[in-house]
């Protein structure tokens, strides 16, 4: 199997320019830095230790904050390198550490043997890590032919994943097994990884919990809050559509209650602003984009953020908020979006009936009171209302416990990492 998967990858080598070209042109690579996936590399590789994270997307990116705090402090490394594959987890990192000399963040090359061998050439990683479900085959058997420890952080396999991959279970085993140390985010994907190969298997939770030592950058602008300090204030994260039309319906009969509501709407893709900012205004609302604030007024229905990395900055004013990807019966098998943010800066939970990418962190949450499943506009905004009704600080006991649970978690995955580095 591993043949033929090597014997495809070459052939869509010879259209990957091609590919990427026209993916640029539609917005969804980076205009400057897309051929970065085809191994052309402009940052060099200084002496020292390197360390190297892979991630795919934002979510991940965001989970391993922490684990990259620490290791800027650790003299023994000298760099850390950082990659990922989609356009906004591109923009955070680089927003993030752009006045960094320490980390580099660089585009995954496409798996295929002669880019990946160019790639792992140039930055001979003295310690390679894999977050949550980056399974390239390619890149994971000729980064063990160099005799680069390899780590899976956070593993996740759903169920979907897993049948697929146990179709093929020759090379499933031929490609988990080449992992180190795999730190698994929950049970389920224990019993998997086990299953498909790996063996040196730890759980010690969800990473997602762990938080950054500041979060001064999560601060909005003095003149936004000056503008909103006298309205109530709710917020929608991750949506996919139509669920800015269903939380739009929610923010109507919230408005019959309190007449100052102000709904924040913040979707997972923003690309799609131009098309929700069309539906929400045909509906007759009020609909403004972030980067217009300074024209907010008290007929203000809804708020349209724009930007990418905006979200934490909106929980921490927030004391609701309603979780995407959770209601679009077409993304079921693939649905729901990481609440773990949310419920660490003390806000209350709402979500659709679909929440299978984060069912373990969800049923965590429930015991504490925290997150709330809801079918409809009416239910939504019924349950808003009585969270604004309620005037309780956010709860110092929940906050405690998440932020218990983080800490082991992150002390525990660093003591792990920390075993590879030092030897």
């Amino acid at each position: 199997m591993h043949f033929w998967y090597k014997f495809f990858t070459y052939l869509f080598f010879l259209f990957a320019p091609i590919y990427l070209y026209f993916r640029k042109l539609r917005k969804k690579e980076d205009s400057n830095r897309y051929k970065e996936k085809l191994s052309k590399i402009n940052a060099s590789r200084s002496d020292g230790f390197l360390i190297w994270f892979h991630v795919a997307s934002v979510g991940e990116a965001m989970s391993i904050l922490p684990l990259i705090e620490n290791y800027l402090e650790n003299k023994k490394i000298n760099k850390i390198l950082i990659t990922s594959i989609t356009l906004s987890s591109g923009k955070i990192l680089e927003k993030r550490f752009n006045q960094n000399t320490k980390v580099i963040h660089q585009f995954l090359p496409l798996d295929i043997p002669l880019l990946v061998n160019k790639f792992l050439e140039h930055w001979k990683p003295n310690l390679s890590i894999f977050i949550e479900s980056e399974i390239w085959p390619n890149l994971i058997i000729e980064t063990k032919k160099r005799n680069i420890p390899l780590l899976l952080i956070n593993a996740r396999i759903t169920k979907k994943s897993f049948h697929r991959w146990r179709l093929l279970k020759n090379f499933s085993n031929k490609i988990f097994k080449k992992f180190d140390l795999c730190i698994v985010a929950n049970k389920e994907t224990e019993n998997y990884l086990r299953i498909l190969g790996s063996s040196n298997i730890k759980n010690y939770g969800n990473l997602k919990f762990s938080n950054t030592k500041s979060n001064s950058n999560n601060k909005l602008n003095p003149d936004f809050l000056s503008k909103i300090k006298n309205r109530k204030i709710w917020c929608a994260a991750s949506t996919h559509p139509p669920e800015e039309l269903f939380c739009a319906k929610s923010h109507s009969i919230i408005k019959k209650k309190y007449k100052d509501i102000l709904t924040i709407i913040i979707p997972r893709h923003i690309n799609r602003i131009e098309k929700i900012f069309e539906e929400l205004t045909k509906e007759n609302f009020k609909v403004l984009l972030y980067d217009n604030f300074n024209q907010i007024n008290e007929n203000t229905d809804i708020l349209l953020i724009n930007t990418y990395g905006e979200a934490l900055k909106f929980y921490k004013t927030s004391k609701c908020v309603f979780l995407g990807k959770s209601l679009v019966e077409s993304l079921k098998e693939d649905s729901g979006q990481n609440p773990i943010e949310a419920a660490r800066l003390g806000c209350t939970i709402f979500h659709g009936p679909n929440v299978k990418n984060f069912d373990d962190v969800y049923e965590f949450l429930k015991t504490l009171g925290i997150a709330n499943k809801i079918t409809n506009p009416e239910e939504l905004s019924l349950s808003i209302v009585e969270e604004l009704k309620n005037n309780k600080e956010k709860s110092e006991d929940i906050l405690k416990k998440i932020e218990n649970y983080g800490t082991n978690t992150l002390n525990n995955v660093l003591r792990e990492i920390n075993i590879y580095i030092n030897n």
